[in-house]
């Protein structure tokens, strides 16, 4: 069995601050980051789609974590095809793009800027790759991003551009998965030992995607989201809203273990973000792949 890193989407939102899963004691930016990286070896930031990060804060978080510890970076939102306020670009690229928008998407943009966009967002995350502590660039694509020769050549472009960072996909539009596409998908994806990201998450929607494990290169990642009844709410709180039980967590244990034996390092991602559900959730499943394995697979406490 390869390596097991699991963890949650973020160590900082605000439901979860209010929670009381940090100790009183534990008040600042720099006690949250070095209390979680106890706790977990791994964290995906999402803060980074929304707008691009900083390189001193990327700094910042090499710098309070320990050997080891592993963070994922979600991909900046233009970048994957999504709405992206203009106000949320760099400062000197702004007055370069269109001003009469709401939002931007990518065909909006010269590639020029484009181009810039790309350039900067990677170059921040150089302190987290220097000190070994970048795992992949989780590209999300939206649900209007369907199968199509345009779309793989796209996420060929995204491979090639993060170079020698690597990246993980995530799909959220149904034809990808398929029955009928569904093998197309996989060996696309093995025949570039492009990570597959593999998701739980509520069904039935346009944005769903079957719960199918796979390991399409030597790092399979898992992301959990729930199944809130309000996914296609617009408050992300009750989207994502969701504690699993531990019949369910149960359930997917011995599913994550017989995916472990097919990929190098398996990373599981618990993304029910909303109060201190992720969290709890994730030290759960943590102990019950012990369980299995007669070893705790989260190696996080006492480095």
């Amino acid at each position: 069995m390869g390596d097991v890193l699991i963890g949650t989407a973020s160590w900082t939102d605000p439901t979860l601050l209010r929670s009381g899963w940090y100790p009183p004691e534990v008040t600042t930016a720099e006690q949250r980051l070095r209390y979680y990286a106890r706790q977990f070896p791994l964290v995906e930031v999402d803060a980074t789609y929304y707008a691009p990060p900083a390189e001193q804060t990327v700094r910042m978080w090499a710098a309070r974590t320990p050997p080891g510890f592993t963070f994922n970076i979600k991909a900046f939102s233009l970048l994957t095809g999504h709405p992206t306020r203009p106000g949320v670009l760099y400062s000197d690229l702004r007055g370069l793009v269109p001003a009469d928008r709401k939002n931007l998407y990518l065909k909006d943009v010269d590639t020029g800027v484009v181009d810039q966009v790309w350039e900067r967002f990677l170059a921040a995350l150089d302190p987290l790759a220097e000190a070994g502590k970048l795992g992949a660039v989780l590209f999300q694509f939206p649900q209007w991003f369907p199968i199509s020769a345009a779309n793989k050549r796209y996420i060929l472009e995204c491979q090639q551009r993060c170079r020698p960072l690597r990246i993980c996909v995530e799909f959220r539009n149904h034809t990808w998965m398929d029955g009928r596409n569904r093998d197309e998908t996989l060996d696309f994806l093995t025949s570039y030992a492009l990570p597959y990201v593999c998701v739980d998450m509520p069904q039935g929607h346009p944005s769903s995607v079957p719960p199918v494990l796979a390991a399409t290169a030597d790092l399979a990642v898992v992301r959990f989201h729930g199944h809130s009844e309000k996914w296609t709410s617009r408050d992300i709180h009750e989207r994502f809203g969701y504690r699993y039980s531990e019949e369910e967590l149960q359930d997917w244990a011995p599913k994550l273990r017989r995916l472990a034996d097919a990929a190098a390092r398996t990373q599981v991602l618990m993304n029910n973000c909303c109060a201190d559900y992720a969290q709890r959730n994730a030290r759960q499943l943590a102990d019950l792949l012990a369980a299995l394995d007669g070893a705790n697979p989260v190696v996080a406490e006492g480095r």
